[in-house]
């Protein structure tokens, strides 16, 4: 029986070449999305060419409701969930921490850090063996800006990412005996249009000079990285936080 992976906020960018990537790795796909219909779509027939099962569900990572209604319908529809994949993210606007408007502060903190909680406790409640799960794997996608504090652009951002390193770090130790490994990677500058979302589309290729690569990565080498955490090659390994930044 196929493995079955639930991927938050694929739609676009690493989400996507995550899901991609799973389903040519031999996983059933679930996968999250808002307000990209199309790009949906067009990623399901992928998955699905690949020769997987897709389902793609319309999905608010800020909301309570709609986390819990995600994780019934991977139970209805798979009957297992095997790896979790917490990527769904937003910036935010770019802006000073003094100028901050705080409706987009708390929802930035609603998906990056308040939704991904929830998502890992359903996550943990269906692969717990305390809870009569078999096992599984967990990746959550944080970033460097953790680490680097992102000054001058999103503060609020890079906060959000400190506390997915703290929730991968916690986590992974409390369940590290039920059966179900934590990790997360933190990638670079990407060329993804996260930024475009933010306001500066070109961002990541101003700032390649600033990359010990000379370059930003593209999505794939994120999902590489995804896929070997949630594999069997990455079995000692909990509680990890993967930097995936060309140097930086």
């Amino acid at each position: 029986m196929a493995k079955t992976v639930l991927i938050t906020g694929a739609a676009r960018g690493i989400g996507a070449a995550t899901a991609r990537l799973a389903a040519a790795r031999g996983y059933d796909v679930c996968f999250t999305y808002r307000g990209r219909d199309g790009a949906a779509a067009a990623l399901a027939a992928d998955i699905e060419a690949r020769g997987r099962r897709a389902l793609p569900l319309v999905s608010d990572a800020g909301s309570e409701d709609d986390i819990r209604a995600l994780f019934a319908r991977v139970d209805a529809e798979f009957g297992r969930l095997d790896a979790f994949v917490g990527n769904a993210g937003i910036t935010g606007a770019f802006t000073r921490l003094d100028e901050i408007d705080p409706a987009m502060l708390r929802r930035v903190v609603d998906i990056n850090v308040v939704g991904l909680i929830l998502a890992c406790k359903e996550a943990v409640r269906r692969m717990s063996s305390r809870h009569g799960g078999p096992g599984g794997a967990i990746v959550l996608v944080s970033s460097v800006a953790a680490r680097l504090g992102s000054p001058g652009e999103y503060v609020h951002y890079a906060a959000t990412k400190g506390a997915v390193d703290s929730l991968t770090v916690g986590l992974a130790r409390e369940v590290a005996r039920e059966g179900v490994r934590v990790n997360a990677v933190a990638p670079g500058l990407v060329n993804t249009d996260i930024h475009g979302d933010a306001g500066r589309p070109d961002r990541a290729a101003d700032n390649a000079p600033n990359i010990p690569l000379g370059r930003p990565g593209e999505a794939e080498e994120i999902a590489e990285s995804i896929l070997w955490l949630l594999s069997d090659a990455a079995a000692y390994c909990t509680g990890s936080v993967l930097t995936v930044s060309g140097g930086r």
